[in-house]
């Protein structure tokens, strides 16, 4: 998305004003471009900002994608019309003089309640906290810097080899723990892959044999695979990025003979503060005495995100350096829900995030009642509130809030989160875990939605001038069956282990759905002639497209159940790009077009007598439940923080009529 302007800056986009609005763009995960004169260039590169010569009074167009575009276009928009904007993080000793000869600004912002010492992040993990700072800024690594003599290479490599190898024996350690959660465990595990991968090590190796020292070439190697995952158009590629970075550390240290600084002795309640902070620290981090985290790197999906909402931690990341004015806050109060941050609040602001805290636990504890509860409608039918999930990691959080198992894993994290396509055993390994987990309630797999916005190693995707409507989900799998085909034998070999139910993405035409069943059937006679063990699967759609809509009726004979996507159902039906603010106002799922949409699928599954669900973010919204209910969904799938809630809207339902 883009956003075209007039520079208001004063003589423009020169050394210190380019410093500052690179500054500025380095602060969200999106990778973010200025155009001027049909030229693009980084937006976080102050060297090609100022060659591209941007002057006062000139026109430009910030151009932004990713996860947080929309808050990236508006906030650099807003320092090019008004350069006192978004200068929070300038932190200047002693108040030296600007550009124009005056007193720099201070650094504080105005938050959204009007109160001063205000910074905006990332809402990463929800909840409200409040509670003294505990700043966490290890010291950075620098490689020696030194060119090793031929005979001295055979054995640098020795010693880079035997750092690894530490590094993951201390990771294996971690995973034999039982102090360590069933999610933190998958972190963990995910952060021993990446040490292990080849992609890695011989990318060091490689640095090592050109003469580098085994330190400056780990430097190297992990900063060259970061930038390639954070390159991708895709937040959950990006937020891998922090993993290697993580995992590069870890090997540094040991080659360095250094520990890290721990995080044992922060305070109960304290708010844990770090411009980064590895997933393999934090895990290891007594989780129940941190009251909440801010981060200057990380996003929604990074591994820091992951643990922080499994344990209930509120969070805001990705306040890039603005992170830094926080380093000698006394206490800090922070929003998980809006990403907003205020550090030494005044009186009023304390009183205030006191009270959302305490309001916070009462409702959390009402609302605690309800994880066993199975809720109903009038008649007695059982109506299933299950979960959204994306990874291992995220059971322990669904299973606490009272999941009645999965509406919808998502495989592309799976398939993003390695280096290299997974193999049949790896997948069969993870759908069963889920299978295990949630038994004997239903665990709804959607096979690989996947399209050239989030490219993954192994499959080579065209240029797309709308990826949205292109070689994506079901269409590509079915064009690629050397891919498919391992998902849906794995996918087989799991059901064995669990009530698995897998669902197609983005079905537009009956013959798809047969398409696939003809591949299920080979996957089946394939496992059966290999005396492998299998058992078979109900078969689903998401209904995410007008044209599944239009043809419910017809679709319904052909599958077990309907999960309705409302994200990406309103996004067609409406016509309108989602990440678009432009058009914000259009991707409405009360829009009465959509509501239909909704009815007419919900009418053709129950006239078909099969199960009619929802797993769009408007499953979980209590407004919209009772209207879903009553259109005949018995399934309701949503974020693990929503079940509860939802359980309480649809008993209360049941109670009132």
């Amino acid at each position: 998305m883009e956003r075209s302007t007039i520079v208001r800056v004063h003589e423009g986009l020169h050394a210190r004003p380019a410093t500052r609005f690179v500054k500025l763009a380095k602060g969200f995960e999106s990778d973010v471009e200025l155009v001027k004169d049909g030229k693009a260039v980084s937006a976080k590169s102050s060297v090609k900002l100022m060659l591209l010569a941007v002057k006062e009074n000139q026109e430009v167009t910030v151009r932004a994608n990713g996860a947080d575009a929309i808050e990236a276009i508006e906030a650099l928009i807003g320092y090019l019309e008004n350069p006192k904007a978004g200068l929070d993080d300038e932190i200047e000793p002693q108040s030296p003089a600007n550009d124009a000869g005056q007193a720099a600004p201070a650094p504080a912002t105005e938050s959204a309640s009007g109160r001063a010492n205000g910074l905006r992040g990332v809402a990463a993990s929800e909840g409200v906290a409040i509670g003294p700072a505990f700043a966490h800024f290890p010291p950075d690594i620098a490689g020696q810097g030194r060119l090793l003599q031929a005979e001295e290479i055979a054995g640098e490599i020795d010693r880079f080899r035997a750092a690894v190898a530490a590094v993951q024996a201390r990771m294996d350690r971690a995973l034999a723990q039982d102090s360590l959660s069933a999610g933190d465990r998958g972190i963990v595990a995910a952060l021993r892959d990446i040490a292990a991968d080849d992609s890695l090590t011989g990318e060091a190796e490689k640095a090592i044999k050109g003469g580098n020292d085994a330190v400056s070439a780990v430097i190297t190697a992990s900063s060259t695979i970061a930038a390639e995952f954070s390159a991708v158009d895709d937040h959950y590629l990006n937020a891998r990025a922090d993993d290697v970075h993580a995992v590069g550390r870890q090997i540094c240290l040991v080659l360095l003979g250094q520990d890290d600084v721990s995080l044992e002795n922060i305070p109960e309640g304290a708010i844990l503060i770090a411009d980064d902070i590895g997933a393999w620290d934090l895990a290891r981090a007594p989780l129940k005495r941190i009251g909440g985290v801010i981060c200057g790197h990380g996003g929604a999906t990074s591994h820091i995100a992951v643990i922080a909402r499994s344990h209930g931690i509120p969070a805001v990341l990705g306040l890039g350096d603005r992170v830094n004015a926080l380093r000698t806050a006394r206490d800090v109060a922070l929003d998980g829900n809006t990403g907003h941050v205020i550090f030494d609040p005044d009186a009023a602001t304390r009183a205030d995030y006191a009270s959302r805290v305490e309001a916070a636990a009462k409702e959390r504890a009402g609302l605690t009642a309800f994880k066993t509860v199975t809720p109903k409608r009038a008649d007695g039918k059982v109506i299933e509130v299950a979960a959204n999930i994306g990874s291992l990691e995220e059971i322990e959080a669904a299973q606490e809030a009272g999941a009645m198992g999965v509406g919808l894993f998502r495989t592309e994290l799976l398939f993003m989160r390695h280096m290299h396509l997974p193999s049949e055993d790896m997948q069969a390994e993870t759908y069963a875990a889920l299978a295990k987990a949630f038994a004997p309630y239903p665990v709804i797999v959607r096979t690989l939605d996947i399209g050239g916005d989030k490219p993954i190693a192994g499959i080579e995707f065209p240029d797309e001038e709308n990826p949205f409507l292109g070689w994506r989900g079901i269409r590509m799998c079915l064009d690629r069956p050397d891919i498919f085909k391992r998902q849906l034998r794995a996918l087989l070999r799991a059901a064995v282990h669990g009530n698995i139910k897998v669902m197609l993405p983005m079905v537009s035409d009956i013959g798809e759905v047969r398409q696939t069943r003809i591949l299920v059937d080979e996957c089946a006679a394939e496992l059966k002639a290999e005396g492998i063990p299998h058992a078979t699967f109900d078969l689903g759609v998401m209904i995410e497209t007008p044209a599944a809509v239009l043809i419910a009726p017809a679709l319904a004979k052909e599958v077990a159940f309907f999960s309705i996507g409302t994200n990406d159902l309103t996004q067609y039906i409406m016509a309108a790009d989602r990440l678009n603010p432009t058009v914000a106002k259009l991707n409405d799922v009360t829009n009465p077009a959509v509501m239909m949409a909704i009815e007419l699928t919900a009418k053709a599954g129950v006239a078909a007598g099969i199960m009619v669900g929802m797993c769009g973010e408007a499953a979980g919204r209590p407004d919209l439940i009772p209207a879903f209910i009553e259109m005949g969904l018995t399934e309701l799938s949503m974020s693990p923080a929503s079940i509860q809630r939802a359980k309480k809207t649809i008993t209360a339902m049941a109670a009132g009529d």
